[in-house]
């Protein structure tokens, strides 16, 4: 669902989004400028062949669209340092900051059951800004459901109806039925992509495909039912954007465990690629170059250890990866009993540390 989204002018932070919540592991993420986007039916009245002209004249005379409503974006931070550009300090934002660590996520979510929540714009709107009104974040997640999400992730749902510690009868169906997986494999892709072009329409300014399932797959089976949907999704996407005049806004892919698929996870379209922590931050700029922004890749575990230590573990971080073309982020989604003043201790430090590192450089 595509959620409207209030400002955040009074953090000055820029705005992302989309997850369903706290505990889950798969999840489309968008993220959208300081300000609301739009519901279905407002963007349905508005669209059409001469919406689509209005904003192709528009982007070509240099104007950055926005849906109607949109404050000014205070924060780009994050943007820039998906394109590649120049920033003044590492952004960072958190893989479930939007989530149960909170104890006011936690009473708002107990009034409501899941659905009626994502449901609701304004209890979407409230649910992302509770992060924002702790910490300095540079991007903000929608809360929303995960009703569409990476495609060999939702196959392996859908097949194995559930969680799975080893995705058995889904991987089973790619030995047995690899014809049928392809075309379901497709038919999910093709969701997916209208998904995101809508979510753009709507207001998002940045789109992270979250494939956490991909370590289930080895290196020939990742190849075959993975990374051809990935890459069309990112070139369906980006043409779909085009031919409707929408801005053409960075696109992230985080493949947990795919180690082995960095170097063409780097040329699938993406503009982010996202490590979990499992790999060293120089071994993943050398696998994928110097053209496409890293994101990652702090434990999520290191959370639990004293304020002080989380600093250190920051400097490290930052002394791997740089401060340039990277944008900070934990290597998975922050745990439901982790305490939020460490959540913090992590975005101060990435501030603290990068700009200290730019300013001496």
């Amino acid at each position: 669902m595509a959620a409207p989204v209030p400002s955040t002018a009074e953090r000055g932070a820029g705005q992302d989004g989309g997850v369903r919540r706290g505990g889950t592991t798969a999840r489309w993420r968008r993220w959208t400028g300081t300000g609301a986007g739009r519901s279905g039916a407002e963007r349905a009245a508005s669209g059409g062949n001469g919406g689509a002209e209005e904003r192709r004249r528009r982007m070509e005379g240099g104007e950055r669209l926005l849906p109607k409503g949109f404050p000014k974006l205070k924060n780009d931070t994050f943007l820039r340092a998906a394109r590649g550009e120049e920033t003044e300090h590492t952004p960072v934002w958190c893989m479930r900051q939007a989530g149960r660590y909170l104890p006011e996520f936690r009473e708002t979510r107990a009034a409501q059951d899941f659905f009626a929540t994502c449901r609701s714009p304004k209890l979407c709107c409230e649910l992302t800004l509770q992060p924002l009104r702790r910490f300095p974040l540079d991007a903000a997640i929608i809360f929303s459901d995960i009703l569409v999400v990476p495609q060999w992730t939702l196959m392996s749902y859908m097949i194995e109806g559930g969680g799975s510690t080893t995705m058995a009868k889904a991987k089973s169906w790619l030995y047995r039925h690899p014809e049928a997986s392809h075309r379901l494999l497709r038919l999910l892709a093709d969701v997916v992509t209208d998904y995101l072009v809508g979510q753009v329409a709507a207001g998002a300014q940045a789109l992270q495909l979250f494939e956490s399932h991909a370590g289930h797959l080895g290196p020939e089976q990742f190849q075959d039912f993975a990374l051809p949907y990935i890459r069309d999704i990112s070139q369906a996407v980006k043409s779909k954007l085009k031919e409707e005049a929408l801005p053409l806004v960075p696109m992230i892919i985080f493949a947990k465990d795919a180690h082995y698929a960095l170097h063409d996870l780097a040329r699938a379209g993406y503009e982010v690629v996202g490590l979990d922590w499992t790999i060293r931050p120089q071994e993943a700029r050398a696998q994928i170059g110097k053209d496409v922004t890293l994101q990652g890749n702090l434990d999520p575990c290191a959370l639990y250890a004293p304020k002080e230590k989380i600093g250190e573990l920051v400097k490290k971080m930052l002394e791997g990866f740089g401060t340039q073309r990277y944008i900070a982020n934990l290597g998975h989604g922050l745990y439901p009993d982790m305490n939020p003043e460490h959540v913090g201790a992590f975005v101060e430090a990435v501030h603290a540390h990068s700009r200290h590192v730019n300013k001496h450089s």
